[in-house]
């Protein structure tokens, strides 16, 4: 059930909208591979940046916090080679040494993992088209509220292009909404380019904004 509301009232692709400007304070964030302990933080920032506490629906907040939990503590407990959830630590945080709490330290995340081509839309994929149906996609992009358009998500992006390539790839894909301008202006900046316009008569029906599936091909000098 949890789950589901998740899905119901999510979408696990979606970029959230504030999203952070390259800067000079890189410095500040260390990109590193998610820990147990670092769930509960990363559950809070993709709740409070995709979904909302306030309105008719403030009352699934607590529920869907808890799906995503569930849903990100499963994920990393997967023995997949090819599945990594990332945070970025704020440095300046980690050395006050009033703060104590893994919550507090964290300014953003990322999942990355290797999806799979259905044979019949191998015309959908660029690797695809060389037979190669695997490739990396990039999913639930977040930072927190306080550390936004410093830099952070572009940090995160740029790591999961280093790692997409260590795994073999040359490709890196992600979904952000249409009306996600902020989003897309980062991502265009970081050098993806349209692939492909999902639409669905749902979405069109609901008058919902359509997914944008983007992607960059990576080159080797990413990976210094």
């Amino acid at each position: 059930m949890l789950h589901f509301l998740t899905l119901l009232f999510s979408s696990s692709t979606d970029c959230q909208s504030a999203a952070s400007s390259q800067s000079d304070s890189s410095s500040r964030w260390q990109i590193r591979a998610a820990q147990p302990q670092d769930v509960i933080g990363v559950a809070q920032i993709l709740a409070d940046s995709f979904h909302s506490q306030e309105g008719i629906l403030g009352w699934a907040y607590p529920f869907l916090r808890l799906g995503i939990y569930e849903d990100i503590r499963n994920r990393m407990h997967s023995t997949s080679p090819h599945y990594i959830c990332l945070v970025a630590v704020d440095l300046a945080a980690e050395a006050a040494t009033e703060v104590s709490d893994t919550t507090d330290k964290l300014a953003g995340t990322v999942e990355m993992a290797v999806r799979t081509t259905l044979p019949w839309d191998s015309d959908r994929y660029p690797d695809a088209k060389r037979g190669r149906s695997r490739y990396p996609y990039l999913s639930n992009l977040a930072v927190h509220p306080h550390h936004r358009r410093q830099g952070v998500a572009g940090q995160l992006l740029l790591s999961c292009e280093r790692i997409a390539i260590s795994w073999g790839f040359q490709d890196l894909y992600l979904h952000v909404l249409e009306n996600n301008h902020q989003a897309r202006q980062l991502y265009c900046k970081l050098g993806y380019r349209l692939h492909q316009v999902d639409s669905s008569w749902s979405a069109w029906l609901l008058r919902r904004p359509r997914q944008l599936l983007l992607y960059k091909h990576l080159s080797s000098a990413s990976n210094p």
